[in-house]
């Protein structure tokens, strides 16, 4: 039996660093090729991912992205949930160079916490996006589900800094999307659990023809598969 894939990171737009762009067609006839059957879509600006969810809505699954510096940021996650159907918050702290755990997210944090979503931040990279940044972000909100996006990117050092910090936190999942090593995907479910582990793609930075394979060469047991490719992101971003 094929198994059910949600892919819980990915993209909408141009990225003209990367060379890249996507629209919300080509993300569905992506995910139709690999057989996804739904996507988390975080895009600049917000009304892509507004649009996508109003053309699929039973395949989209939209993150509202805010700077927290923006003083009107929490108004925004407000109205992206109660009137778009979003289903949690996207930070970057690279691109808006602010540290996770700084005073800075403490608003963005508690419009999260009351509206009971969860918040997917950037993880990997020097300065402002290190795994170790999270720990009294963690510790401040311990009832906000803390997605560690991309499980510390590209560096082991990185990587194991990001195990070792969701180890100690609860409240933190992990993503896949973008992390290089395949055995630290089943040593991740092997320290925090069959239930902490999600599969993403990073598409249209990366691809779920390298993403998914990724996953199911990294030693994992049926239940642990259908886990980490489909029933987290389902829970997590409390998809209908």
């Amino acid at each position: 039996m094929m198994m059910k894939i949600i892919d819980a990171h990915t993209h909408l737009g141009e990225f003209p660093v990367f060379g890249e762009s996507i629209n919300s067609k080509q993300l569905i006839d992506l995910m139709d090729e690999y057989n996804i059957e739904k996507a988390v879509v975080s895009a600049l600006p917000n009304s892509l991912t507004r649009e996508a969810i109003e053309e699929y809505p039973h395949r989209i699954t939209g993150l509202v992205r805010v700077n927290p510096k923006d003083l009107d940021a929490p108004e925004t996650i407000k109205k992206a949930i109660e009137e778009w159907d979003f289903k949690g918050v996207k930070l970057n702290p690279l691109f808006n160079n602010f540290l996770p755990d700084s005073d800075t997210v403490n608003p963005v944090m508690d419009i999260a916490a009351r509206k009971k979503v969860p918040v997917l931040i950037h993880c990997g990279h020097p300065p402002w996006s290190l795994p170790w940044s999270f720990e009294r972000l963690a510790d401040r909100y311990p009832d906000i589900t803390i997605v560690m996006a991309h499980m510390g990117h590209g560096h082991i050092v990185y990587i194991n800094g990001a195990l070792d910090v969701a180890e100690d936190y609860p409240n933190i999942v992990v993503d896949t999307a973008g992390m290089t090593m395949h055995t630290k995907i089943k040593e991740a479910v092997n320290r925090l659990g069959i239930d902490r582990v999600m599969y993403g793609s990073d598409t249209p930075l990366g691809h779920p023809g390298w993403e998914i394979p990724k996953v199911k060469v990294a030693g994992l047991s049926t239940e642990e598969l259908q886990h980490v490719l489909y029933d987290n992101a389902l829970r997590v971003y409390n998809m209908d």
